[in-house]
């Protein structure tokens, strides 16, 4: 190893919440060091989407750390856990997917890893691989090495169980898959984030329950979602996929809050958030970074002037789609509803949805805005919408 023990371990604890335990901690790296063994590290992702987010970014950049120490890094597409679904802070049962959609997922993972970790010294692994070859007998065995009376000290659970909400036997399990994980790679260290506590340290116990060094917990900070309240979540569909477009990466950044703006800096870069500047600024940097980050300056550059020049001047964008409308679109004549229009655009997903966004104010046809719900839009010639401060299109016959 190149790197001192105290070298790795300032550097793995640098922006970390819990550590369990750090005399653990201290042990393997000195044991590593001493045999020159480098440590298994795991990293779990189920892919209930096809998109890594930038909250994912921060424990795979931890991971990456890990890999620039020398050590083995193992990062388990969770394509079986995924299939079960994690009850992690759910106030109900999550609804399952099927393996089919899992796994068209899992699919677009191995690309976006490697926009972070050195693919070639990772090992990426699909936990189906061993999961779902266990048989019942085996199962029976893993459900054996735990107790209900622990699996309900968890708070989403005991809440549920107090409020009378249903557990399904399905929830259960997913903790101990993920632990089983831990044990088949014979883990040393896993890391991610704070939601995901319980889960690790369950692990460790059923490491322990087949004689193994329990691994060590390293939990990290939530990246906090585009609504400003929740986790970033692709469920909560408030999340910056990595694979964005740089102009879309870039304007999703410019509509955080100030307040989250300072998590972004930490969380994501390796600057503190400038003081001295304009807070609208300083968010354009940071919008700068991580586009750099994903699709290099020039994309970087390109998103800016872009976003400069349709929000700070007002101009409408470059590239507006152009809709043409079939005759049954029509209500009568060349008129359109403004709702039609809307879900046309995909711009909402409900009649309800787009009704709440006319009576808010966002939404105007050729500069002027609507705030009658009943508008009917003439089509006799082409017409330009705009919903909320960055969504466009032109419409025409």
């Amino acid at each position: 190893m190149r790197y001192t023990l105290n070298e790795q371990i300032d550097r793995i604890l640098q922006g970390t919440v819990d550590v369990i335990q750090k005399t653990e901690l201290v042990s393997k790296l000195t044991k590593s060091i001493e045999t020159n063994r480098p440590l298994k590290i795991k990293l779990g992702c189920d892919p209930n989407r096809p998109d890594i987010h930038l909250g994912h970014t921060v424990p795979l950049t931890k991971l990456k750390l890990f890999q620039d120490l020398g050590h083995t890094v193992i990062f388990i597409i969770g394509d079986f856990t995924g299939f079960i679904g994690d009850p992690s802070d759910k106030e109900s049962t999550r609804p399952m997917i099927s393996l089919d959609e899992v796994h068209a997922n899992a699919k677009t993972y191995f690309d976006q890893v490697g926009k972070i970790l050195d693919i070639e010294k990772a090992q990426i692994v699909y936990n189906s691989t061993w999961l779902s070859s266990l048989n019942f007998a085996k199962i029976i065995d893993l459900t054996s090495r735990y107790t209900v009376a622990r699996i309900l000290e968890r708070n989403d659970f005991a809440n549920r169980f107090k409020n009378e909400k249903p557990i399904s036997i399905q929830e259960f399990l997913y903790p101990l898959a993920q632990a089983y994980d831990s044990v088949h790679v014979g883990a040393d260290i896993e890391i991610g984030g704070t939601d995901q506590r319980f889960n690790f340290v369950l692990a460790r116990d059923i490491q322990k329950s087949y004689n193994q060094s329990p691994e060590v917990v390293i939990t990290l900070p939530l990246l906090i979602g585009l609504d400003g309240v929740h986790k970033m979540s692709k469920s909560l569909n408030n999340y910056i996929g990595i694979t964005d477009s740089g102009a879309d990466m870039f304007g999703k950044i410019m509509s955080l809050s100030d307040t989250a703006m300072a998590t972004y800096y930490n969380l994501l870069t390796d600057q503190p958030m400038p003081s001295a500047i304009h807070p609208m600024e300083a968010k354009k940097q940071l919008a700068e970074i991580i586009v750099t980050r994903f699709h290099g300056h020039l994309q970087s550059k390109n998103a800016r002037d872009e976003f400069e020049r349709v929000f700070s001047k007002h101009h409408v964008p470059s590239d507006v789609p152009i809709i043409v409308l079939a005759k049954d679109d029509f209500k009568e004549g060349s008129n359109v509803w403004i709702v039609q229009l809307m879900k046309k655009a995909n711009f909402v997903k409900s009649s309800g949805e787009a009704i709440r966004l006319i009576k808010s104010g966002a939404v105007s046809v050729d500069g002027e805005k609507i705030l009658d719900t009943n508008t009917e839009i003439d089509l006799t010639n082409p017409i330009l919408l705009k919903v909320g401060p960055k969504r466009f299109a032109r419409f025409k016959k």
